[in-house]
């Protein structure tokens, strides 16, 4: 599902998932779950299009919450400063925080050595204990420019969740679908109201940044980034860890074989059809 339209991430984020038939399919209740932004770095706000979206994660919070999650933990290990720095910058925690869900700080003692039984490559990872030990991970990149791996999506922001970052980086397309293949979201939920479309993963110039008032939601991490492609006018086979999630049966890639309901968001119109009326 594809919503587009407005000036209210909350709201993208409710009409995308109620498409799919509301979050609630995905949450049993009393469930823990995990939610994974990208938090990546400490000095830039959220206009710059580096980290997700705040309003779009607080949404997922307190969605979640309200479909029976026992507790909703936000996480994200980034790379830029500290986590906790990122947090507070980035605008998430505010949100999160007002929605009722939780933040976790991050520790190295936190992350365990973990075996990936489908992998090809990457055979095990230091893999963090609430990616392991949760009921529901629900994985929310903001789409950008990036500048090894062409583009962050859904599958690329996993690496947020594992110790060692430059493991990933040795064939990356391979590698970051054998991460998937353990940690397995749920649902993936692509940030697309601002885009990074040049000097990724950081950026740092408003010029850089495209708003686009999209949200993407998918069971299907591959096809979420297949569609995320085309946002930057990107071919999904043009992207590694898109043919190797597919060639490893993570989720489709072709999207024309697809079905995609795209949801138009935006004014008076916009919100009465997401109220019923």
């Amino acid at each position: 599902a594809v919503a587009r339209g407005g000036d209210d991430p909350a709201l993208l984020v409710e009409r995308a998932l109620a498409a799919l038939g509301g979050i609630g399919r995905f949450i049993p209740r009393d469930s823990t779950v995990l939610i994974k932004p990208n938090i990546c770095v400490a000095y830039h706000t959220y206009e710059y299009a580096a980290t997700t979206n705040p309003w779009v994660v607080g949404a997922l919070v307190r969605l979640a919450l309200g479909a029976g999650a026992r507790r909703v933990n936000v996480l994200d290990y980034g790379f830029g400063g500290s986590p906790e720095q990122a947090y507070v910058k980035s605008g998430i925690q505010e949100q999160v925080l007002a929605a009722g869900g939780e933040i976790l700080s991050v520790s190295r003692l936190q992350f365990l050595p973990t075996d990936i039984p489908q992998a090809l490559d990457l055979r095990s990872a230091d893999i963090h204990e609430a990616a392991l030990q949760s009921d529901v991970v629900i994985n929310v990149p903001i789409a950008k420019h990036h500048g090894l791996a062409r583009l962050t999506l859904g599958m690329k922001n996993l690496m947020g969740v594992i110790l060692d970052r430059q493991a990933i980086h040795r064939n990356m397309g391979q590698r970051l679908a054998d991460l998937t293949s353990r940690i397995r979201p749920a649902l993936t939920v692509i940030d697309a109201v601002r885009i990074l479309t040049d000097n990724g993963p950081t950026g740092g110039s408003l010029d850089d940044v495209q708003k686009l008032d999209t949200v993407i939601a998918s069971p299907d991490i591959v096809a979420a980034d297949a569609y995320g492609a085309t946002l930057f006018g990107v071919q999904p086979s043009d992207l590694g860890y898109i043919v190797a999630g597919a060639a490893m049966g993570l989720g489709r890639s072709d999207l024309a074989s697809l079905r995609i309901e795209e949801i138009a968001v935006g004014g008076v119109d916009g919100n009465r059809r997401a109220a019923g009326e």
